[in-house]
């Protein structure tokens, strides 16, 4: 009977599996305002009321594909940092990681930060893995600080009212990380996305392209805003 079922567990996410990826052919051809669940089971030779059963809406499709998004961009940036001592140099990786990502998988990434799909509202389960690459940031911040190779730039404002309140879920994650640099932390993440879809979506055709030299100088810019400095000898 274990057998049996793990046999049927196996079958399941195979094709829960295929399921994805032709959704994602789709996409691609597409887009999401245009992903339909009959037109997956079309491709996949399945009848729609087996498909449904894996996936009983096209919301529920488009949230396991967010959440596979998320959680693959996530993985890379976790891996990026893994593989390096020095803060600084972490940082850099993790923005050349994060932008290998997105280059090597447009449709993907323009699902989780491009328009909104009219009609969807992401359920809270998308959370957590959309956090994944602020919280590989921050925990940078978190060893620059505790190795002492973080200097909180002078000339940065001390956050205050509303904007230090907001700041709450930041301190949780990078206690010890002045409030200042958190600040300028979420502006560089801002501005990392900011600069990869600009590159993704045709904004800087005819100017900084290809964007190789433009990324890695703005990556390093960043790293100097938020108070990142090479590790002490």
């Amino acid at each position: 009977m274990n057998a049996g079922r793990t046999a049927r567990d196996r079958a399941r996410a195979e094709l829960t599996r295929e399921i994805k990826d032709a959704a994602r052919r789709q996409l691609a051809a597409e887009g999401a305002e245009r992903l339909s669940l009959r037109a997956v089971s079309r491709e996949l030779g399945m009848v729609s009321s087996a498909l449904y059963r894996y996936f009983p809406s096209r919301d529920d499709l488009l949230t396991a594909l967010i959440i596979d998004a998320y959680d693959a961009l996530g993985a890379k940036a976790e891996a990026a940092a893994k593989d390096q001592d020095d803060p600084l140099t972490a940082w850099l990786a993790v923005c050349q990681a994060v932008r290998a990502w997105a280059v090597a998988h447009p449709h993907e990434y323009a699902l989780i930060y491009g328009s909104p799909v009219a009609g969807y509202k992401a359920p809270e389960s998308t959370i957590q893995p959309a956090g994944r690459v602020a919280v590989v940031l921050l925990g940078i911040l978190s060893r620059a600080q505790d190795t002492g190779v973080l200097v909180a730039p002078a000339e940065a404002p001390e956050p205050l009212g509303l904007l230090a309140e907001q700041l709450t879920v930041f301190k949780e994650m990078a206690p010890g990380v002045p409030p200042k640099v958190l600040v300028r932390t979420v502006i560089a993440w801002t501005q990392l996305f900011g600069m990869i879809s600009f590159e993704l979506f045709g904004q800087l055709v005819g100017t900084m392209d290809p964007a190789d030299e433009f990324f890695l100088q703005a990556t390093s810019q960043l790293a100097d805003f938020i108070g990142l400095t090479q590790e002490l000898s």
